[in-house]
């Protein structure tokens, strides 16, 4: 969201490009959020917070928005987030190649209206190779979100090499890398790749809120790899970042890394 506000500050219209999209909008009570339970240990533990640092205090104001400000049932995917902070004249480009997905988001977008609808634009495809036909954006600024699942390990390859192609046809564009904190090697030789990529500016922020699992797998933490991002976003990590490390600890080992190159 920081990004976006950012953007939002010159009147140039910009493109976002959602690689990995999903369903725009999450049911809480469905059975399989139920099942797992993930948004317990995440967003409902801010939920009631009153102390919270600026961007976290936005970010929940917009789910709460989305809630009618009523109780937390329904969480937002990027695609719903990109909506509530573009302006008129901005475009956000979708790709989910996965139908049932599409067809749930498509759905969503479309409940928002005509005129929300006609800035939007879904593509029933590969986002890592579709990426390819939409840099450089028209107006020649550009927000590109990378975020897969990872559940197949190529992703990491794909990732990193749709950042190398996208840096050749637009050098300027803000890149956004979601990543999973699991043990795996993948992850750790991805982001030295990026962190190795010539010519760039780039921030890395990881949350970690419990220690690895003693087997190897599941999900520890996050990280999002910016390149090109605000010259703001440092310090506003800076402050969300203990915070979060703090109220979404699960266990002793929760901490987070905040590192940069350039701004």
């Amino acid at each position: 969201m920081h990004i976006l506000h950012y953007f939002n500050k010159k009147e140039t219209p910009y493109w976002i490009i959602d690689t990995h999209a999903g369903a725009g909008i999450y049911d809480l009570e469905d059975a399989w959020a139920e099942k797992t339970a993930e948004f317990k240990e995440g967003i409902a533990r801010l939920w009631d917070n009153t102390d919270l640092p600026q961007d976290l205090q936005v970010y929940i104001d917009h789910i709460r928005n989305l809630n009618d400000g009523q109780d937390l049932v329904y969480y937002p995917g990027s695609p719903w987030i990109s909506l509530e902070l573009m302006r008129h004249k901005d475009r956000l480009h979708l790709f989910e190649l996965h139908p049932t997905e599409i067809e749930v988001l498509s759905d969503n977008i479309e409940q928002q209206g005509r005129e929300i609808a006609r800035q939007v634009t879904i593509f029933e495809k590969d986002g890592f190779s579709g990426l390819k036909s939409q840099l450089p954006p028209v107006p020649r600024r550009g927000v590109i979100l990378i975020d897969p699942s990872y559940e197949d390990k190529a992703d990491y390859r794909h990732t990193l090499m749709a950042i190398k192609d996208g840096l050749k046809r637009f050098a300027t564009g803000c890149y956004a890398v979601w990543y999973p904190l699991v043990n795996r090697k993948e992850v750790h030789d991805m982001i030295r790749q990026l962190e190795k990529l010539p010519d760039t500016q780039w921030l890395n922020a990881s949350l970690a809120v419990r220690k690895p699992a003693a087997d190897g797998y599941g999900l520890h933490g996050s990280g999002m790899f910016i390149i090109n991002p605000p010259y703001t976003l440092h310090a506003a990590l800076e402050k969300s970042l203990p915070y979060l490390a703090k109220h979404l600890a699960q266990d002793s080992s929760a901490t987070f890394s905040l590192t940069r190159q350039g701004n």
